[in-house]
């Protein structure tokens, strides 16, 4: 499913490096999680959730690393499940803010995503250094 979605975004990724930054999250690091959606044996999606440090926000924060439902059963609500319940589960275990991002045309997920209380910080950009 990981590489299913990077096809659809457009992300170029080797199946190697793909499986190097997924194996420490799937074998409990405490920097992520990925949770599947669906059936253990036939996923129909998943989240990856990544974890940091806010003195911001007064402590940990996480960030919606990746977010795929399979294109078969979207639109049933599945995905606005997920980030409803997550947010929830993961303040009980001391998470105070959730991130995400989103493409600045991609009106249809914003508005989606401000329904579920995600709300642009529209004075700050996302940037990225490679290492």
């Amino acid at each position: 499913m990981v590489g299913d979605f990077h096809a659809e975004e457009g992300i170029a990724q080797d199946d190697a490096t793909r499986r190097g930054a997924l194996l420490p999250l799937l074998e409990g690091s405490p920097h992520g999680a990925v949770y599947l959606a669906g059936p253990a044996r036939a996923p129909i999606g998943y989240v990856v959730i990544c974890f940091g440090w806010s003195v911001e926000f007064g402590g940990m924060d996480g960030f919606v690393d990746e977010i795929y439902i399979r294109p078969a059963v979207r639109g049933r609500g599945i995905g606005s499940e997920i980030l409803m319940s997550l947010p929830k589960a993961l303040a009980g275990a001391g998470l105070k803010a959730l991130h995400l991002e989103v493409a600045r045309d991609n009106d249809r997920a914003r508005k989606l995503y401000e329904k579920l209380h995600f709300v642009p910080r529209e004075n700050y950009v996302l940037m990225t250094r490679k290492l």
